[in-house]
């Protein structure tokens, strides 16, 4: 595995998840494996869990983690191609990447997206550039358009917590005051597409995500027909992708509070888990009844987040052997 961004990355699905559940029940099983090997997990953005649950599954597997907070620990870094450099970036990505790569055996980048220019973030354009530049595999640690680290997190939660075997997972909208990437919606969708689930999208109209990733996924507008029947809720907010308008990308186009998932929505589900990546806006995105119900799983969500990047990093050590 030379890079970690899409589903197809991680091979066939029933065997990483074989693979999550050995890592899970032994997550110590495989330290010799990271010896004398070195990742360096570089955050353009902030973080608690990405970042918290990379160190950690670096550590399980003996992996010494190095962090660079860029703006923080470093000048800031330029990543558009030919320009001239008279601003406040010190330094350009394609001097700076080489450079990262000596030093480590993996690479971790986190890197949202701008939001002004879709060419550029669904060009994956900063991502790219520490791929056909460090020499070294490159892991999104949620990139312009897609976090796979928390995808395969969330597959691994449903799997644990289906009651059937072919789940119904519902992926709807909620308002929020700012505007937010669709990595997260992307990924989700791209991972229960693959995954074997009756898989629902709901948002208001607007916000629209790429065809990439919607893929076959059933798409509905009434939010309350969605929720029918639903086995697993996972509320999401996501700024318009301009799919249909590309003048609207990145605009928040609706705050409809009547989206909010509360207890008049799961009441219409099949008892369904409550599921969100966090962090998460308490009533605005989800009510408070909801998210400290029994039936809330963001907690071992989030937890699963060690899982499925030790998975990860794991394949990767024993590519390189």
């Amino acid at each position: 595995m030379k890079s970690f961004l899409h589903v197809e990355d991680i091979g066939d699905l029933g065997k990483a998840l074989q693979e999550a559940r050995q890592v899970k029940e032994n997550p110590f099983a495989w330290k010799e494996l990271g010896k004398n090997k070195t990742i360096i997990l570089i955050f353009f953005n902030s973080s608690l869990r990405t970042r918290l649950s990379s160190q950690k599954a670096a550590l399980n597997l003996g992996i010494d983690p190095i962090v660079l907070n860029v703006g923080a620990d470093s000048w800031k870094l330029e990543s558009r191609l030919g320009v001239v450099m008279d601003g406040d970036s010190s330094e350009h990505l394609r001097e700076a990447i080489p450079v990262i790569g000596s030093y480590c055996d993996i690479i971790g980048v986190r890197s949202f997206a701008g939001l002004k220019d879709r060419e550029f973030d669904y060009a994956e354009t900063i991502l790219n550039q520490f791929i056909d530049y460090s020499g070294k595999p490159v892991i999104s640690l949620e990139s312009a358009t897609v976090h796979p680290c928390q995808a395969f997190a969330d597959l691994i939660t449903i799997e644990e917590y289906k009651a059937k075997v072919r789940p119904k997972v519902v992926m709807t909208w909620a308002p929020h005051p700012r505007a937010l990437p669709q990595a997260v919606p992307n990924s989700f969708a791209e991972w229960m597409n693959a995954a074997d689930v009756d898989f629902v999208i709901t948002h208001p109209e607007g916000y629209e995500l790429d065809p990439l990733f919607v893929g076959n996924a059933k798409v509905e507008y009434d939010q309350m027909k969605a929720l029918e029947g639903a086995d697993f809720v996972y509320a999401k907010n996501w700024s318009c992708p301009g799919t249909v308008n590309p003048e609207d990308y990145g605009k928040v186009l609706s705050k409809d509070m009547d989206w909010i998932v509360d207890s008049k929505h799961m009441a219409v589900t099949n008892n369904a888990y409550f599921m969100h990546c966090l962090p998460v806006r308490r009533n605005m995105i989800v009510s408070d009844e909801v998210i400290d119900s029994p039936r809330s799983i963001v907690i071992p969500e989030a937890a699963n987040r060690v899982v499925s990047a030790q998975v990860v990093m794991k394949r990767m050590l024993e590519e390189m052997k």
